[in-house]
């Protein structure tokens, strides 16, 4: 056995171990540091693969930025953690079905070639200077243009979808109105008091 196998193993025991404690932690906050850990072992794995950007990005966008921000949610929200638990063996029969169907899928996968089914190309080892980022952007730039266009334009809706219903008015919340603030007068604001002054017996 090779080391890069053994690393392999290593993370993928790790990861699998990381990925069943999001779902059966109770503590949300335990859960979201679980899945930053998944998150790290599954970049190492990219790395082992040759995918340096992938994993990169999956650091940096998902544990730098998501992860962060799902965790200062979850700390300052008052979340009822009993509420949460409600119904959670409801959903059993139904994650189990997936769960199983996902490693039958991954295995299916994995024992194609080896039982006859299909063959998998062989690894192609990188000639010196190989860049793989810059062939990431060559095939998303040319051959995969279109729908990469296409993505960007659905995540641009899906923002601007987010911000308008985070923008709808409630009862209970406070707006300003910027044009009726810059209409006001300083009669209507401030009112000049004439007294006498007083003077300090000596």
């Amino acid at each position: 056995m090779t080391i890069e196998a053994i690393i392999f193993y290593f993370f993928a025991t790790i990861l699998v171990a990381a990925a069943v404690c999001v779902v059966t932690v109770r503590n949300p906050v335990h859960a979201a540091l679980f899945l930053v850990l998944s998150f790290f072992t599954a970049s190492g794995i990219w790395m082992l693969l040759r995918a340096e950007f992938l994993a990169i990005a999956l650091v940096l966008v998902y544990v730098g930025a998501v992860m962060v921000l799902f965790l200062f949610v979850v700390m300052m929200l008052d979340i009822n953690l009993d509420r949460l638990r409600v119904g959670f063996w409801s959903y059993l029969p139904l994650g189990a079905t997936i769960g199983i169907l996902i490693a039958l899928e991954m295995g299916l996968v994995i024992m194609a070639p080896r039982s006859g089914f299909g063959t998998m190309p062989a690894p192609v080892e990188p000639g010196a200077g190989y860049s793989n980022t810059g062939e990431l952007g060559r095939v998303l730039y040319t051959d995969y243009l279109y729908p990469f266009e296409l993505a960007a334009v659905v995540l641009l809706v899906a923002m601007i979808a987010a911000i308008a219903l985070t923008l709808r008015k409630r009862k209970d919340t406070k707006y300003q109105k910027p044009s009726e603030q810059i209409k006001i007068n300083k009669r209507d604001r401030v009112r000049l008091v004439s007294m006498p002054v007083e003077k300090k017996e000596s």
